[in-house]
Order: C-alpha cells, then structure tokens, then sequence
C-alpha cells in the first residue's frame, strides 16, 4: 500500500514539474509575424509550391526552341534516341557464367567451410 502512495505522489510530482518543458519560450514569433515573414517570401521569389526548401532557379538553355527541337527530331530520326521508359542505362548485364549451377553451388559450400565468404551484407572484406 506504502509503494502505491509512493508511485503516485512521484507520478503527481513528475506531472507537475514537466508541464513548463511544454510551455512556449516568450520569445517565439507571434502567428503575425510568420505570415509576415512567409508573404516576404513568396514576393521575394524564396519559396516554391509545396513542401521543400527553396531551391535554386534552373540555368537558361543557350539553345533556341526551334533548334532543340531539331536536334531531337534528328536523333530520333538517326535512332540515338533511348525508347521510351529505358532511361540512361548505369551498368551493363554481367557476363552469362560458362560453369554449370553444381559447380557453382560445390565452389561456394567450400567457400562456406574454409571462412572465405563475406558475412551478410558486407559488401567489401575488411582488412
């Protein structure tokens, strides 16, 4: 019963104290002040459409309409254009394997039992 009034006049206490952690400093930007701040902004070309930070402005091409337009017609036309969805390809495909899947599998249990495997998710051993 003793232990009961105990916790609870901690709990009471605990309750009591933290309610300042919670308060707003008196120095915090009143609602005023922020849309002030915000609508400087937005005039001032700072922000952008939705959430993010501000970023910076994308350079000018030094190529008319016209002629990119061209550029890409001809591309297309010589077929040094990418198919649509294929993007920029980053690596090539590996090589196919000349060894057949049981040697394969024979080479990496003898990995396994000598400790010259990588532990999982190492990418490089260390040294």
């Amino acid at each position: 019963m003793k232990m009961k009034i105990a916790l609870s006049l901690v709990a009471a206490a605990v309750a009591t104290l933290s309610q300042g952690a919670f308060a707003q400093a008196a120095s915090a930007p009143t609602r005023a002040d922020v849309k002030a701040e915000a609508k400087a902004a937005v005039k001032a070309g700072e922000t952008k459409a939705g959430e993010g930070a501000p970023s910076a402005k994308a350079p000018k091409s030094e190529k008319a309409r016209p002629d990119v337009k061209a550029e890409a017609k001809a591309a297309e036309k010589a077929g040094t254009t990418l198919k649509p969805g294929e993007g920029t390809p980053t690596q090539k495909a590996a090589a196919k394997s000349d060894k057949a899947r049981a040697d394969v599998k024979a080479e990496t249990k003898k990995a396994v039992k000598e400790g010259t495997t990588l532990p999982a998710g190492e990418a490089t051993q260390k040294k």
